[in-house]
């Protein structure tokens, strides 16, 4: 990131009138290759919406641990309730202070869906749907506007939004994660180091994030500095992943995040929420260079995730 403000796109311009696929994907490129980071604004999510899957959210989290636990992130799947301290996203730190619910549309982990909050599907699952129309936007986006140096292919083949079409069905690992951090006590036991969220990159090819009002989210500069990225109201935040940046060999690059233990008493003891919907191309999708180097290895969709989920847990 060359300045410490992450850039805003909006999806209309000063005249009132929707701009071009082409023109938003020229202006989210130069944002992710400045700085990683985008905010999106008239991005076309209802807040109400936001603010639904935040309560349903808030309400399984406050369900006794006992009951949380018979929905925990099993070994062999990505979905379900993963507890504070299970994560360790910078391993050079203690473990992170958070908790996480992993969720998809698939049919064979409704076992997982909580049934205590009866709406939590329902609610998890609309925010799921209009996340995937705004991913569909911003890939088509990109389609359009990427420059052609990047590789020509990616405007012929429509190769961003194609490598995409699962999304929601078997076949794509794409989930929507619900993020829970616990109120902290200062007198409490916070190990030397410990953060809620350690350092880290997103594994797939974009991250569209929704804050809640605390804030606390940082991105890193190219120099090393971390800055906030603060929530903007009627914006959401979206970022590019490790994949994204395999996949035009480094033309843009994956940004590390965190989320440290605010300094302030009266924010330390306060819950913070986000929802991340993390995209991935569909599972069978080989990444290769799209400029045709061989910059870095050609790997699957999945098995690249499953490698990184299992430096993470």
């Amino acid at each position: 990131m060359e300045t410490e403000k992450v850039p805003i796109v909006d999806f209309f311009g000063h005249d009132g009138v929707m701009k071009s696929l082409g023109t938003i994907g020229a202006e989210i490129y130069s944002a992710f290759k400045s700085a990683g980071f985008v905010y999106l604004k008239n991005h076309g999510i209802a807040a109400p919406k936001i603010e639904a899957a935040f309560n349903v959210s808030r309400e399984f989290f406050q369900l006794p641990v006992i009951v949380k636990q018979k929905y925990a992130r099993p070994t062999d799947s990505n979905e379900g309730w993963v507890a504070v301290e299970r994560e360790s996203l910078n391993p050079e730190r203690p473990a992170d202070l958070k908790e996480a619910f992993n969720f998809s549309k698939k049919e064979n982990v409704k076992n997982c869906l909580p049934k205590e909050v009866t709406t939590f599907n329902p609610v998890l699952a609309d925010l799921f749907d209009e996340a995937q129309q705004l991913t569909f936007r911003v890939l088509e986006a990109l389609d359009e506007g990427m420059p052609g140096n990047v590789n020509v292919k990616v405007k012929i083949d429509n190769i961003f939004t194609n490598s995409h079409k699962l999304i929601g069905k078997p076949g794509n690992a794409t989930g929507l994660r619900s993020l829970y951090y616990p109120a902290l006590d200062p007198e409490g036991s916070i190990k030397p180091g410990q953060v809620r969220c350690g350092e880290h990159s997103d594994y797939g090819s974009i991250t569209i994030l929704f804050q809640d009002d605390i804030g606390g989210l940082e991105v890193q500069r190219v120099d090393g500095m971390y800055v906030p990225a603060p929530p903007i109201p009627g914006t959401v935040l979206v970022n590019v992943g490790d994949l994204m940046q395999r996949w035009t060999a480094d033309q843009i690059k994956s940004t590390k995040h965190r989320v440290l233990i605010p300094e302030k008493e009266l924010l330390m003891r306060q819950v913070r929420q986000s929802i991340a919907f993390f995209v991935q191309p569909d599972d069978n999708f080989l990444i290769t260079c799209l400029d045709g180097s061989n910059k870095y290895e050609p790997v699957s969709s999945l098995d690249y995730l499953n490698m990184r989920f299992a430096a993470t847990y």
